[in-house]
């Protein structure tokens, strides 16, 4: 009598952990019904600073980066871009985040059209000027931790 009992124990959790599984997998999101992915994507880039440092990486920035980021976004290549401080961040973690908006992954792909335009509009000698900054000063007092493409998901 023990064994069947044990028999029909066994059995009544099989069938309800199976039940459990079946209930589980039906409850995931699926996308387009559920959630979706915007087209839009970020482009996030860590920054780790040298302590001191900040004012004179931001200084260097204005006049490449976002200089740079300036024209993109007037000729509607970009959305729109950004920095960030990390203000909780500890001596491991990065210190800037820069942030750069596209409309969606088209815009990321070599484009001949998108790089002659930008190279009217902002010209060779700024690119010129901007790596000898980036030669010069940023590979002294900064490091970059990781560079990173997200989207945005909005569950419904």
């Amino acid at each position: 009598m023990k064994s069947t009992q044990r028999a029909i124990n066994s059995l009544i959790i099989c069938v309800f952990g199976l039940l459990f599984f079946a209930s589980t997998a039906s409850a995931q999101l699926q996308p387009w019904e559920d959630y979706e992915a915007s087209d839009s994507v970020w482009i996030l880039t860590h920054v780790d600073l040298d302590p001191g440092t900040m004012g004179i990486y931001l200084e260097g920035l204005k006049s490449t980066w976002i200089a740079a980021n300036e024209v993109a976004k007037e000729l509607g290549q970009i959305k729109d871009y950004g920095i960030y401080a990390n203000e909780y961040g500890s001596a491991d973690d990065f210190d800037l985040l820069l942030v750069i908006e596209m409309e969606s992954t088209e815009d990321i792909a070599p484009n001949r059209e998108r790089y002659e335009k930008f190279m009217e509009a902002y010209g060779k000698a700024n690119i010129d000027k901007g790596n000898e900054t980036v030669l010069d000063l940023y590979n002294k007092i900064r490091r970059i931790q990781g560079n990173y493409m997200v989207r945005k998901i909005t569950v419904k």
